[in-house]
Formats: C-alpha cells, sequence, structure tokens
C-alpha cells in the first residue's frame, strides 16, 4: 500500500503529502480507469471530451459574441471575441469539472473507502489529472486557432502547464473540503453548484475586466481565477509571460488552500468509514 510507518510525524502534514507522492502508481491506474470508464462503450470513444465543451463554447460564443454583439479591444485577441472567450472559458471549465465531480467522490468510492484501506485522499488528484487530459487536448485546439488567425506563438507557452497546475492545487484543496463535508452533509453538492453559477460571472471570462465596477470590481480582484484566466490569455493569446505579480497571488493562494484542504480532508476523513 502506499503508507509509510516511517515517517516523521513532528511537521503536521508530511506524512499526509509523502503518501500522495508515495502512491503515484495508484494514481495513474485510477486516472486511466477514470478517463476509460468516462467513454466506454461510445462510439466515439474520447472524441467526446472534446465534442462537449466546443459545443458549449460556441453556445456561449453565439449569445454572447453574435446576438449580445459584446465586443473587446484590440489588446485582447487583435478584437476577436471568440478567442477571448475560449481562453478564458478553458481554464474555468477544468476548475468548475473538478471541483463538481470531486464533491461526491467519496460517495462514488465508498466501496473501496469501506472495505479496504484505501488513501481516499487520492481520488480528487486523479479527477483533476483525468479531467487535465481533455483540457489539454482542447488547448492544443485553441492554439491552432491562434497560431492561424493571430500568427502569435511564443517559448512562453511553455508556462502553460505551470498555470494549470497552480490550479489543480487551488481545485484539489477545495475539493478535499466539498467531497468531506459531503459525507457529512449530503447537500452540499447543490450548494457547490449554486456556488458555482455565481463565481463563473464574477470571473473575467465574457467580458474585460474593465467592465465591473465599484463592488463587482472587487470581487474581480479577490477572485484566484481572475488571475487564471490573465495567465492563460497572456500565454496564448498575446504571446507573452504571465505576470509575475499575477503568478504570485495565484500561488500564494493556491498553495494555502491546498494545505489548509489537505488538513482538514486529514481530520474529517477518520470518521469516513462511519458515515459511509
Amino acid at each position: 500500500m502506499c503508507y509509510h510507518s516511517d515517517l516523521p510525524k513532528h511537521f503536521p502534514g508530511t506524512f499526509f503529502l509523502r503518501n500522495l507522492v508515495s502512491c503515484r502508481s495508484l494514481i495513474f491506474q485510477l486516472v486511466k480507469r477514470d478517463f476509460q470508464q468516462r467513454y466506454v462503450g461510445s462510439a466515439a470513444g474520447w472524441i467526446w471530451g472534446l465534442i462537449h465543451p466546443l459545443v458549449l463554447l460556441f453556445s456561449y460564443w453565439f449569445i454572447f459574441g453574435h446576438i449580445l454583439n459584446v465586443q473587446v479591444g484590440k489588446s485582447q485577441a487583435q478584437g476577436h471575441y471568440a478567442l477571448f472567450l475560449f481562453s478564458g472559458m478553458l481554464p474555468w471549465m477544468l476548475f468548475s469539472e473538478t471541483l463538481s465531480r470531486s464533491t461526491s467522490s467519496m460517495l462514488d468510492q465508498a466501496n473501496l473507502i469501506t472495505k479496504t484501506v484505501f488513501p481516499a485522499e487520492i481520488v480528487p488528484i486523479t479527477i483533476f489529472l483525468s479531467s487535465l487530459v481533455g483540457h489539454f487536448l482542447a488547448v492544443s485546439m485553441l492554439f491552432g486557432a491562434v497560431l492561424l488567425i493571430l500568427q502569435k506563438a511564443s517559448f512562453s507557452l511553455l508556462l502553460l502547464p505551470l498555470c494549470a497546475a497552480i490550479l489543480g492545487l487551488l481545485a484539489v484543496g477545495l475539493s478535499w473540503i466539498s467531497s468531506s463535508f459531503q459525507v457529512y452533509l449530503r447537500d452540499t453538492a447543490q450548494v457547490v453548484t449554486v456556488i458555482l453559477i455565481f463565481w463563473l460571472w464574477v470571473t473575467p471570462i465574457f467580458v474585460e475586466e474593465s467592465f465591473f465596477h465599484g463592488k463587482t470590481h472587487l470581487l474581480v480582484v479577490l477572485n484566484p481565477l481572475t488571475y487564471v484566466v490573465r495567465c492563460y490569455r497572456n500565454v496564448l493569446l498575446s504571446a507573452e509571460a504571465p505576470a509575475v505579480g499575477d503568478l504570485a497571488i495565484l500561488l500564494a493562494v493556491s498553495m494555502v488552500v491546498f494545505v489548509l484542504g489537505g488538513l482538514f480532508f486529514r481530520q474529517m476523513k477518520r470518521g469516513f468509514a462511519d458515515v459511509l
């Protein structure tokens, strides 16, 4: 198994974090299984992982870009609203899918948690990594469109995995908290859905940040997803490295959420077997 009893315990969370590393082979197998099960028996297979986000993105573009005729400045994707929208939606979809699926993951894996010595903390991680596969396929398509339309590319694209990894810390940390609550309070999944709906509209995805004023602008500034969207747009649309300040803020918030979420999950999981 993944556990090692000889690890030092005088640092809070040391055993927890090292256990995640030692479980890397199990995580890989669970990611592979999750990705395959989502498309098992499907004629199109993993291609549905691209079709669904593309249809959603096209729907948002049709409403905001075509019907409402939302415009962006030339500094944003040279005025191409579709590219502006897609570059903001992709990290949001990765984040929201990870959090929403992970919230009920402890209930979904109840048999493993109650009947075996299973490291339940790796479940949200496997969900994020499984979602990451489809995410990078969609990002590759967007990059191809940017290369064709804007004719921009640079080595700053190599920093995109770093942005996604930091986003993963935030998503997994929140997933540990929400999945723990879901075990004891079965309404948590519904609450998370409502929060994600509100969270989407205070993230500068559909319009530029300058459209937000007063208290709504404060919400945008305090929103960690704002800095993720900035990083993606800098790398994909402007062919520039993300601003150091944006990365620093995002990393600091994500690390705090990840550590607090892990410590919270470690405490709450002691009663999982009794409740599940």
